[in-house]
C-alpha cells in the first residue's frame, strides 16, 4: 500500500511542514472520512474517504453542498495518509498546498456497493455519518477532456431527510474538534474545545455475592451481559476503550457516531455496556459475537450507568446517586441506539427476582453514597441468576467419533500467577462456533499442557493442548469439591478480556484477604492473648517487633493478611530463604533456607545442589504459608527467580543497584534510569521497586526458556556493559575495593540457589521498611527506603503499578 502515497511524499518537504509523513495503514472496520477547509492558494475543501489504509482524496473549490440541485466540482488528488485525517494548522508558504487547514467535519462513511468497481466505473455512492454531513451522497466520474490531468468528479447530495435548500457551509466556520476559526488557527491559538479531566481510570468493578444487600442505602441496575466500554467524548472525537485498556472505537462505528452528534462538542466520559438485545430487551452476549464478526448482522445498543466527568469536571468522587440524576438529565433526548440504565431503591430481592422470571442476566446492587473509586472494593456488587464467567481455553478434545472438530474446551484460569485446570465444556458450541475456534485454534497449538496439572484423557479421547490465549464465557450449574465445573456451556469468546487477568470469581470472597481480615478480628475463647488467623494460632500477638515504629506482632501479621493478594504471584511456588526475627529486630535475627518442622501450607521439596547432594528447601502454596511464617516470626521473603515447576527455567531477573556509602541519591537514581534505558534497548521491559534499603531494584520478567547458566551469564553481560559504557558510574565487581564512589551492579542474584527480597516484603531494619513495587514514574519521589509499613497499607488500595507484570510475553534466546 506504501506506494499510494509516493506522490504525496515527493510534494512535500517534511522537514519544513507539520503535514504526516505518508505511511499507509492496515485497513480496519468502521471507515473514516473528514472534510478540511484548505485556505491556500485557492480557497477550497479537501473531501476525503478512508479506503484500504489511505485517504482517497479530492478538492472542492465550493465545498459540499446540502441542495440536491448543486452539482459541486471534486477535483481528484493523490491519496494521502490516514493519519492527516488529524492535521489542523499551517502550511508553510513556499510548500505543496502552502496556507490554513481546518478540520471541518469528520466521522464514518458506508459504501453502497463495490468500491473499487464504483471508483473504476465512475460512480460511487455511499452515506456518510458525521458532525456536519449525513445522509446520502455520491460522486460521479466526468468526462475527460484533452490535456487534463487529473480526474473531475462532482460532489452530489441525493434526496433524504438530510437534504436542504441552501448548500449550507457559510453557517459552519469553526473547526468541527477544536472550536477555532481559521483566523485563530493561523494564529496557532489554543484549542477552544473543553477537554476531559483525565484521559484513562481504574473501572469500577463488582464483586460476585450471595445475600442481596437490602435498605434505601442501596440501588439496583440490571445486569448486562455485553462488553464493559469506557467512552471519553471531547468535541468531535470519541475513544470507546474496554475495561483493560483496548480501544474499540473501530470495531463500533455506530455508536461513536451517536455519542459525537448527541454531545453536540460536551466533553464528558460515560461508563456502561455495549450490547446486543433481543426483541424481549434481553442482552444477548452470543448476538454481540456474531456482531463483531458481522457488523450488519444486529445493531448495538450502548446502556449508560455512570457519568465520571461532564464539561471538564472530574465527578467520580461526587455520590453515585447524583452523579446518576446528572446522566439521567442528559440523556433525555438521545439516538435509539443509546440507552440510560435507569435503578431503583430498595426491593433488592424483588428485583432480582424480577430479573430472574425475565431470563434476564441478574442486578448489581450498588452504594447510593458510593463513589467511584476505580477498584473492587464492595460498592458494587452483582447477583446473578445463574452462574457463569470467563475461564481460559487451554485445549480441546476429539472423541473417537469424529475425525475432525472440537468435542469439548478444557478450561482453567489464574491462581497467584499459576494457569489452574477447571474443568470442561462440552455443550453451546454450534458449528460456527466450532468452524471458528478451529481457525483460532490453528496458530496456537502446543505440545505440552499449559497446565501444571493437566487432565488426563478419556477413552476413546484425543487432547489437543493449545497455549492459553483465548478467553471463553462458560455458563455452568456448580463447582464440585475437586474445584471442577459442573455443566459446563459455551457462551462465546471474549476479546476484551486479558487471559492473564482471568481468575475464579468466588461469591462474597473474590479473594481470601476479606476472610482472614475478618479472622484476625475473633480471639480464641480459650486465651484472648492469642488469635486465629485462616486457623492458624497466633501467639503472643502484642510482642514488640519494631521498637521505635512501635509495630507489634500482630501488627506484622496484619500486614502480611492485607499484601496477601498483591505478594502472593510473586513468592507463591517460589524456593525460599527467609530472615527471622522472633524477639523482635533489636535481638538477634537469623537467616534460614532448609525447612524446620512443617506448618499449613509451607511444603517441603528435595533438590540437588550443586555438589549433585540433594537437600530439603521449602516454599508456600498460598496465603495460610505466608500467615504460618509471620507466626514463627518471619520478617523477610527471599525467593527464587524460578519457580517449582520450572526449576531450572528462570522466569525472574534482578538487578539491584547498591551505591557507595554516602552516595548523592540523583546518582543512584541516574544509574536506574541508565539501567531501564539498557534493558529497553535490548526489547525487555523491566520494572521498578525500592530494596527498603540503599538502592533501587530493576526487575525483569520473562517466560521460563533458558537455563541458569544462559541466565546467569546473561545478567553479568548485562552489568559489564553498563560497566564498560559508564566506567565511572558503575561497578560489575563485588569486590568492595573497586565499589568506590560507585554503584556496583549486582547480577550475581540471578544465579541457581540465590535469591532476591520479595516484592511487599518487610525488612528486619528500623522504620519497618518494605520492598515496594513503584510506578516508573514514582522515581524521583521516592526513596529506596521511602516506603514504611503504613505507606505500603496505604498504597494496597491503589492500583497496582505492577499489573501487567505477569501479561509481558518476553523471553531470552
Amino acid at each position: 500500500m506504501a506506494e499510494k502515497l509516493n506522490a504525496y511524499n515527493r510534494k512535500r518537504n517534511f522537514a519544513r511542514t507539520s503535514e504526516p509523513e505518508g505511511k499507509a495503514e492496515a485497513a480496519q472496520a468502521g471507515l473514516r472520512f473528514v472534510v478540511q477547509h484548505h485556505l491556500a492558494r485557492r480557497d477550497h475543501y479537501d473531501f476525503r474517504l478512508e479506503w484500504e489504509g489511505v485517504l482517497l482524496s479530492w478538492a472542492v473549490p465550493k465545498g459540499p453542498s446540502y441542495s440536491t440541485r448543486d452539482k459541486r466540482l471534486a477535483v481528484q488528488v493523490e491519496e494521502h495518509p490516514l493519519e492527516y485525517r488529524n492535521f489542523e494548522g499551517t502550511i508553510p508558504q513556499g510548500e505543496y498546498g502552502g496556507g490554513v487547514v481546518m478540520i471541518w467535519d469528520e466521522g464514518y462513511w458506508e459504501p453502497n456497493g463495490d468500491v473499487d468497481g464504483g471508483l473504476q466505473e465512475g460512480m460511487l455512492k455511499f452515506v456518510l455519518k458525521g458532525r456536519r454531513l449525513k445522509g446520502k451522497w455520491a460522486l460521479v466520474r466526468l468526462k475527460g477532456k484533452p490535456g487534463e490531468t487529473k480526474a473531475n468528479w462532482l460532489l452530489l447530495k441525493e434526496k433524504d431527510e438530510y437534504a436542504q435548500t441552501g448548500d449550507g457551509i457559510p453557517l459552519s466556520t469553526t473547526s468541527i474538534r477544536t472550536g477555532r476559526t481559521m483566523t485563530e488557527i493561523e494564529k496557532g491559538e489554543d484549542e477552544k474545545i473543553t477537554p476531559n479531566p483525565f484521559g484513562s481510570t481504574g473501572v469500577q468493578l463488582a464483586r460476585l455475592g450471595r445475600t442481596i444487600p437490602e435498605g434505601e442505602d442501596w440501588l439496583y441496575e440490571l445486569k448486562y451481559d455485553g462488553y464493559r466500554i469506557l467512552a471519553y467524548i471531547a468535541g468531535n472525537s470519541v475513544r470507546l476503550i474496554t475495561r483493560n485498556g483496548k480501544d474499540y472505537t473501530k470495531r463500533f462505528p455506530d455508536i461513536a457516531y451517536s455519542l459525537s452528534d448527541w454531545a453536540d462538542g460536551r466533553a464528558m466520559v460515560l461508563d456502561g455496556e455495549m450490547t446486543v438485545t433481543d426483541a424481549a430487551g434481553r442482552t444477548d452476549f452470543h448476538a454481540l459475537q456474531n456482531h463483531l464478526k458481522n457488523r450488519q448482522a444486529q445493531s448495538l445498543t450502548y446502556i449508560v450507568f455512570d457519568l465520571l466527568a461532564l464539561d471538564g469536571k472530574d465527578l467520580r468522587g461526587n455520590r453515585l446517586i447524583d452523579r446518576k440524576e446528572t446522566l439521567e438529565a442528559l440523556m433525555k433526548d438521545v439516538p435509539e441506539n443509546l440507552h440510560y440504565s435507569r435503578h431503583i431503591r430498595g426491593n433488592g430481592k424483588k428485583s432480582l427476582i424480577a430479573a430472574c422470571e425475565a431470563g434476564l442476566e441478574g442486578i448489581v446492587a450498588k452504594k447510593v453514597n458510593s463513589t467511584y473509586s476505580g477498584a473492587r472494593n464492595g460498592d458494587w456488587i452483582k447477583l446473578k441468576c445463574d452462574q457463569r464467567q470467563e475461564f481460559v481455553i487451554g485445549g480441546y478434545t476429539l472423541s473417537d467419533k469424529k475425525t475432525r472438530g472440537v468435542s469439548s474446551l478444557l478450561l482453567g484460569v489464574y491462581e497467584d500467577g499459576e494457569f489452574v485446570y477447571s474443568g470442561r465444556a462440552g455443550t453451546g458450541l454450534s458449528e460456527t462456533d466450532v468452524k471458528e475456534l478451529e481457525k483460532k485454534f490453528a496458530g496456537i497449538k502446543r505440545i505440552k499442557a499449559p497446565f501444571p496439572l493437566a487432565p488426563k484423557p478419556r477413552k476413546n479421547e484425543k487432547i489437543t493442548w493449545l497455549k492459553p490465549e483465548l478467553v471463553a464465557e462458560i455458563k455452568f450449574a456448580e463447582w464440585t469439591e475437586d474445584n471442577l465445573l459442573r455443566q459446563a456451556s459455551f457462551k462465546g469468546l471474549r476479546t476484551d478480556k486479558d487471559p492473564r487477568d482471568i481468575k475464579r470469581k468466588k461469591a462474597e470472597d473474590e479473594n481470601r484477604t476479606p476472610s482472614f481480615v475478618q479472622e484476625m478480628e475473633r480471639p480464641m475463647e480459650a486465651n484472648a492473648n492469642n488469635i486465629v488467623v485462616a486457623g492458624i494460632k497466633i501467639t503472643n500477638p502484642d510482642k514488640v517487633i519494631f521498637e521505635e515504629a512501635e509495630i507489634n506482632k500482630g501488627d506484622v501479621i496484619r500486614y502480611y493478611v492485607r499484601v496477601a493478594e498483591r505478594m502472593l504471584p510473586y513468592l507463591r511456588h517460589r524456593i525460599l530463604s527467609i530472615v527471622r526475627c522472633p524477639k523482635g529486630i533489636s535481638q538477634a535475627c537469623f537467616y534460614k533456607k532448609h525447612p524446620g518442622p512443617g506448618g499449613q501450607g509451607i511444603v517441603t521439596i528435595p533438590i540437588s545442589t550443586s555438589g549433585g547432594e540433594m537437600e530439603d528447601y521449602f516454599y508456600i502454596e498460598s496465603a495460610h504459608g505466608l500467615i504460618a511464617e509471620a507466626q514463627m516470626g518471619t520478617l523477610e521473603f527471599h525467593a527464587w527467580g524460578s519457580r517449582v515447576n520450572e526449576l531450572e527455567k528462570p522466569d525472574l531477573m534482578v538487578f539491584d543497584l547498591d551505591p557507595d556509602e554516602g552516595m548523592d541519591l540523583s546518582r543512584v537514581r541516574q544509574g536506574v534510569r541508565d539501567m531501564k534505558n539498557m534493558l529497553s534497548e535490548l526489547s525487555l521491559t523491566s520494572y521498578l521497586k525500592t530494596s527498603g534499603g540503599k538502592g533501587y531494584h530493576v526487575v525483569v520478567p520473562l517466560k521460563p526458556a533458558v537455563a541458569w547458566d544462559k541466565f546467569y551469564d546473561f545478567a553479568r553481560r548485562v552489568a559489564q556493559v553498563m560497566e564498560l559504557k559508564w566506567p565511572d558510574r558503575y561497578t560489575s565487581n563485588v569486590r568492595k575495593a573497586k565499589r568506590s564512589n560507585k554503584i556496583f551492579i549486582d547480577w550475581m542474584r540471578n544465579g541457581r540457589g540465590a535469591t532476591s527480597i520479595a516484592p511487599y516484603s518487610l525488612r528486619a531494619r528500623k522504620g519497618a521498611k518494605v520492598s515496594m513495587p513503584l510506578a516508573w514514574d514514582e522515581l524521583d519521589t521516592v526513596a529506596p527506603d521511602g516506603i514504611d509499613m503504613a505507606e505500603a497499607l496505604r498504597r494496597i488500595g491503589d492500583a497496582d503499578p505492577w499489573q501487567d507484570f505477569f501479561r509481558i510475553q518476553q523471553q531470552l534466546k
